[in-house]
């Protein structure tokens, strides 16, 4: 199984990341992508990820931490991923949620890096919270290869126009909660070739985590709920979701 976005950087792993990456692998979970979120953590990124085979990286800075960055990040990260050659670019795109964030900013540096990801070809690891409309506008305007529109919530017509443009759609913990009505609508709906699967860890958990930690080896029950809301066996939506995710990001 392929989790296709996993923080495994993040400071909650740093006590037990080894044991973390240990009871995955035992899950079945073969491979974690670890995307970026700011130029200043990439170093510590890249040592993490060349710790473990079982993970590989994206660099991005993530909208939520463009206010902290310098105009300057952005000619780091070019320099940064042309050297690395990392399998996409990402976590890039814009957060509506958040009170008093710059948007223009957040458009401004969201932009920039989807010039840069089709200079480079290679696909992207979108964040599209409350900005769904805006993403798509910007995707429309500067044409990349495609990617992963990670923890999508939108509309049907709006995952028609992701779609459309190249995308897959990523589904993980927030699936699990019978409350959330739309996501499992979607997630039973949707064709099957468009979607993949993700944590989101140490964020998003799912139902049965309480609001705990979560981590990559929770995705195969993840996978089961999913499965369950499209009435189809567990294994034959795990063969589908991880060629999905290896089309769009490439063989790895």
């Amino acid at each position: 199984m392929i989790d296709t976005h996993c923080h495994l950087d993040a400071a909650e792993f740093d006590a037990d990341r080894e044991a973390v990456l240990a009871a995955a692998q035992a899950a079945g979970v073969s491979r974690v992508v670890v995307p970026g979120v700011a130029f200043a953590a990439f170093a510590r990124q890249r040592r993490i990820v060349a710790d473990s085979p079982l993970c590989v990286a994206a660099y991005g800075i993530h909208p939520l931490y463009v206010d902290a960055a310098g105009d300057a990040d952005l000619e780091h990260l070019a320099s940064w991923v042309d050297a690395e050659r990392p399998l996409a670019i990402g976590e890039i795109g814009l957060d509506f949620f958040v009170a008093g964030s710059d948007i223009e900013r957040q458009t401004r540096f969201f932009v920039s890096q989807l010039k840069l990801a089709r200079a480079l070809d290679l696909p992207v690891i979108l964040h599209v919270r409350r900005a769904v409309d805006a993403v798509l506008r910007e995707l429309r305007r500067v044409r990349v290869r495609g990617g992963i529109a990670h923890a999508f919530n939108g509309s049907p017509q709006q995952a028609a126009e992701f779609i459309k443009l190249g995308f897959k759609l990523g589904f993980g913990g927030a699936a699990t909660y019978s409350g959330s009505t739309r996501i499992r609508a979607l997630a039973a709906a949707l064709p099957v070739d468009a979607i993949v699967l993700e944590t989101d860890a140490p964020d998003i958990p799912p139902a049965w985590l309480n609001r705990g930690r979560n981590a990559p080896a929770e995705l195969p029950r993840i996978a089961g709920e999913i499965a369950a809301l499209r009435r189809m066996p567990v294994a034959a939506l795990i063969a589908e979701v991880d060629k999905n995710a290896q089309a769009v990001l490439g063989v790895f």
